[in-house]
């Protein structure tokens, strides 16, 4: 069973800068291909960014097109953490972030992912 934490939501102003982190416990994190998805209220869960294992050392990253060259995700396996640095920030960003772990190796769908943590807030002003 995996355990998942977030931190590092706040209140900010437009384009200003956050960075969350999600620490892991439990599982062997190193293959774990994870995730942040948002949710704002009314809406539904969508993805962010996605950090997967490709072989040997090697991790490749990938966005949705709403956060590409503002927001970079990035792990430490020594530390089990992923983290999502969010620059830029626009209002629309506004949301519940929450990360998640996958046992598969190249999740696609939200339900590939198997856990989850309960989110950090992160509200943006104008």
């Amino acid at each position: 069973q995996v355990q998942l934490v977030e931190s590092g939501g706040g209140l900010v102003q437009a384009g200003g800068s956050l960075r969350l982190s999600c620490a892991a416990s439990g599982g062997t994190f190193s293959r774990y291909a994870m995730g942040w998805f948002r949710q704002a209220p009314g809406k539904e869960r969508e993805f962010v960014a996605r950090i997967r294992w490709i072989g040997g050392s090697t991790y490749y990253a990938d966005y949705a097109d709403s956060v590409k060259g503002r927001f970079t995700i990035s792990r430490d396996n020594a530390k089990s953490t992923v983290y999502l640095q969010m620059n830029s920030l626009k209002p629309e960003d506004t949301a519940n972030y929450l990360c998640a772990a996958s046992t598969r190796n190249r999740p696609e769908a939200i339900y590939e992912y198997n856990y989850w943590g309960q989110g950090t807030q992160v509200t943006v002003s104008s």
